[in-house]
């Protein structure tokens, strides 16, 4: 169906295009019971992914505050299985990240062949809020397109699955969820001043995400924009895509797997007739 939209790279995006409130005609209730059957698909795939460690799956989810990063580790990917996925968070770099290159903290954190890796914001703030605040000059952040375009490359090229989800978000929908966690006491740590000042911010935002959206969508490496308004929407979309791009792996995990049991059940078979063969024990 292709409930999320995927960028082709070819050309320049502009978020106005992309409605962040569709669904799609789909209806609440639908939408639940798929994403609950892609999970089980998923958690399925993962297993194969795991036990035939040949491909990575690095998921990298970019969005405005609100826009449901976390809601989404939690309600698509939670039913994964804790000892092949991890979740890795980039906040503001340490004085040690600062001293290396800004992909050195993130490659550091690359998925191994056989794990999923979530990235809660990611190596894309570099040229987000370090474009919108001028932590660095243009020059740097304008190159850094062409740096993370190679990086990725190397991932695919050894095995990385990469999925990239910006969390489309609506300015109105954003103001009523700030204001929504300002009187639920259960959400009272998510509070920061800093949410609302960044919206003052929300028209520079969305040219470096275009921006960032356009040069870096490659064959190898796709974004995809998600409707984010809908919170059960955009668990589907996130679930489909990622299902999606895992399923054409499963024969060869499949087949690599059955080899697998077929050379251990070689060898037990040798162990066995090597046991029988034995003289007895004095």
């Amino acid at each position: 169906m292709g409930y999320a939209h995927r960028v082709d790279g070819e050309r320049k995006i502009h978020l106005k295009d992309f409605d962040p409130h569709g669904h799609a005609d789909v209806g609440r209730e639908e939408a639940e019971e798929k994403t609950a059957r892609l999970c089980e698909e998923m958690t399925e795939l993962q297993e194969m992914l795991y036990a035939a460690s040949q491909h990575s799956v690095l998921i990298v989810l970019q969005g405005r505050d609100t826009s449901g990063k976390d809601g989404t580790i939690r309600k698509v990917t939670g039913p994964l299985n804790a000892q092949g996925c991890g979740v890795s968070s980039f906040k503001v770099p340490t004085s040690e990240e600062l001293a290396h290159d800004f992909l050195w903290r993130v490659h550091a954190k690359a998925p191994a062949r056989g794990q999923i890796r979530i990235f809660n914001r990611s190596h894309y703030e570099d040229v987000l809020v370090v474009r919108v605040h001028q932590l660095v000059p243009e020059k740097a952040w304008r190159a850094r397109y062409d740096h993370i375009n190679r990086f990725e490359e190397l991932l695919t090229d050894s095995g990385a699955i990469i999925l990239k989800f910006y969390l489309h978000i609506s300015r109105k929908e954003q103001e009523q969820r700030l204001l929504e966690r300002e009187q639920d006491p259960t959400k009272s740590w998510k509070l920061s001043t800093s949410d609302w000042q960044e919206r003052e911010y929300w028209g520079a935002y969305t040219e470096a995400y275009e921006d960032a959206i356009s040069r870096c969508s490659t064959s190898h490496a796709p974004w995809h924009i998600v409707p984010a308004d809908r919170k059960w929407f955009r668990n589907l979309a996130v679930a489909e895509t990622i299902v999606e791009a895992l399923r054409p792996c499963k024969k060869g995990w499949l087949a690599h797997l059955e080899e697998i049991g077929r050379r251990e059940k070689a060898a037990i078979a040798e162990l066995r007739r090597n046991h029988a063969s034995a003289p007895p024990h004095p």
